[in-house]
């Protein structure tokens, strides 16, 4: 049974989000990327409430110019200043299902750099 990428992408995800759950004092750093864009959250699951977000398509970021990987970074750096002016600064990276490599990994470093710690 072969599955598609996606397919074994969700999959992967599911068990992934069984042991991972965002909390108030703990926020999960819920990262989606598509083959052009790459998006991430902070959220607290028991709440059910995004604490901050950040995009490539977002006007600071969607002026840069550079590799998908550089710009990943610039937006784990954008959503690190977010989640530090809601509060947030422990977080548990939620790779969304992707390998953690290329652009998932430079949006994590980057968020690392804006001071994010996990």
């Amino acid at each position: 049974m072969a599955f598609s990428k996606e397919k074994r992408r969700l999959k992967i995800r599911k068990r992934i989000r069984k042991n991972i759950s965002g909390t108030e004092s703990r926020p999960r750093l819920s990262v989606y990327r598509s083959n052009k864009e790459i998006y991430a959250q902070v959220i607290d699951d028991v709440a059910g409430k995004t604490l901050a977000a950040a995009s490539s398509r977002d006007k600071e970021i969607g002026d840069a110019s550079g590799t998908k990987s550089e710009i990943a970074e610039l937006v784990g750096k954008n959503l690190a200043d977010r989640a530090k002016k809601a509060g947030v600064e422990v977080v548990s990276f939620d790779r969304g299902g992707y390998l953690y490599h290329g652009r998932v990994k430079s949006l994590a470093d980057g968020a690392r750099e804006g001071g994010l710690k996990f």
